[in-house]
């Protein structure tokens, strides 16, 4: 029998209060190996628009690209997986596509990076399901089919890498115990091919999550034999189930390539905005800073969360500032109109900041008092007249470059500095590097 390329897509299968998509993706394969298919790809690991409201923490989608003789076999064990591992008791809403051919049509991508940055709704995702002949499996309302056609139909410009270890179930809901000064370590030896290990500033690990999730810890860079270092460095102290690398679109900021229609501004856009500065920013409630910007006559109103730090800097923006805004519109509430929640902030121009004050007297080094309205200056002292103010040009402390969050307050997507001006293609697959591991 012939072998046939399969792509297989699947999201949704996990929920706030357990499970883990990546995780279904590790089953899978311990399965499909003992089955000797012959695997074409790494597993992509895609992360989608994260301003989505319904989406769990990462929102990210797994796409595996096999060849098999035993297709409809391999079918039924996703789907039997699916079944036993998503998490639907807790709202887990999983979707599976199956496309059986060697390349995925090119008009598929145009789905996939509208997922990026738009909300699309499952309806699109069921149309555009049956409009290909893609086969496809869901529970639940079948939300999970929008990830699942993006995954297998998602078209990389930038790719890193992500090493996550499996805990064994035994350990489910257990703290994790792993040894900061190593994760530390790690991040030192290893940069710049890995990032977002570890927080110097709040001396905190970035590598474990903190839910009932599978997942011990994960490892993000730039190839897939720095990142089997990088682990076997930690040394975790608890016995764990195996690993798996995936390829993704993690740390490529590929969500805010889209340039956002400030006259529609629709609710969980992702993107960028080029403006001008019209209100200052001022700060509101739990450190929080607020301004507004002029973007093609329309008023666009800004938020900054504490937690980013890029308030300390965007303070000092003043009216007339040009800049370049990266973030997603947040839906209008009962007290607020849409908002834009800014992730990076970049300054174009900057204007002068100027201020007057009352001249000063050259003999005796004293302000002069004003004499009325459009009637100059004198000093109280000598009696000398001035009749404008002094312009007093105030030094910015604010810089035309980049600014991006704290790297505690990175989303998934999130590019870092490091990889600022880097895209990484170079990484083919490569079976003989081991890529999964069951211990």
């Amino acid at each position: 029998m012939e072998s046939k390329t399969i792509h297989i897509g699947f999201d949704d299968t996990d929920s706030p209060k357990g499970m883990c998509t990546t995780y279904l993706a590790y089953r899978l394969i311990n399965l499909l190996k003992k089955e000797n298919v012959d695997f074409l790809d790494f597993p992509n690991l895609i992360r989608f628009n994260p301003n989505i409201p319904w989406k769990t923490r990462g929102n990210g989608a797994v796409a595996i690209k096999i060849s098999t003789k035993k297709p409809e076999k391999i079918k039924k064990m996703v789907r039997q997986l699916v079944n036993r591992y998503a998490d639907t008791k807790n709202g887990a809403n999983p979707g599976v596509v199956f496309f059986e051919q060697e390349k995925i049509p090119k008009h598929f991508g145009q789905f996939s990076t509208k997922a990026l940055w738009k909300l699309i709704k499952r309806n699109d995702a069921k149309i555009f399901i049956k409009k290909n002949n893609i086969e496809s499996f869901y529970l639940g309302n079948g939300q999970g089919l929008v990830g699942a056609i993006g995954a297998i139909s998602y078209q990389f410009s930038d790719n890193t890498f992500e090493l996550l270890s499996y805990r064994n179930k035994s350990q489910f809901g257990l703290k994790r115990n792993i040894d900061k000064k190593l994760v530390k370590e790690m991040q030192q030896k290893t940069f710049p091919y890995t990032f977002n290990s570890y927080d110097h500033e709040k001396e905190k690990i970035l590598i474990s999550p903190n839910g009932p999730d599978p997942v011990f810890f994960g490892v993000r860079g730039e190839n897939p034999s720095i990142l089997i270092s990088a682990a076997e460095s930690i040394k975790p102290q608890e016995k764990l189930d195996g690993y798996l690398i995936f390829k993704s679109n993690q740390g490529t900021g590929d969500h805010l390539k889209n340039k956002i229609d400030v006259h529609n501004f629709e609710p969980y856009t992702s993107g960028t905005i080029q403006g001008t500065v019209e209100s200052p920013p001022i700060v509101l409630r739990g450190g929080h800073l607020f301004f507004s910007i002029n973007s093609k006559n329309k008023n666009i109103n800004c938020c900054i969360y504490k937690p980013t730090k890029i308030t300390h800097v965007a303070k000092n923006l003043i009216k007339g500032d040009k800049i370049l805004i990266g973030g997603g519109v947040r839906k209008a509430s009962k007290n607020f109109d849409r908002v834009f929640n800014i992730e990076f902030l970049k300054p174009l121009h900057l204007e002068k900041n100027v201020t007057y004050r009352n001249p000063l007297c050259k003999s005796c080094n004293k302000r002069m008092k004003s004499k009325g309205v459009n009637q100059g200056f004198q000093c109280r002292k000598c009696g000398k007249k001035s009749k404008n103010k002094t312009v007093i040009i105030i030094p910015r402390t604010i810089s035309k470059k980049m600014y991006v969050p704290s790297v505690s307050a990175h989303r998934h997507l999130t590019k870092p500095i490091q990889r600022f001006n880097k895209t990484n293609q170079k990484n083919h697959f490569n079976k003989k590097i081991q890529w999964h591991s069951k211990f």
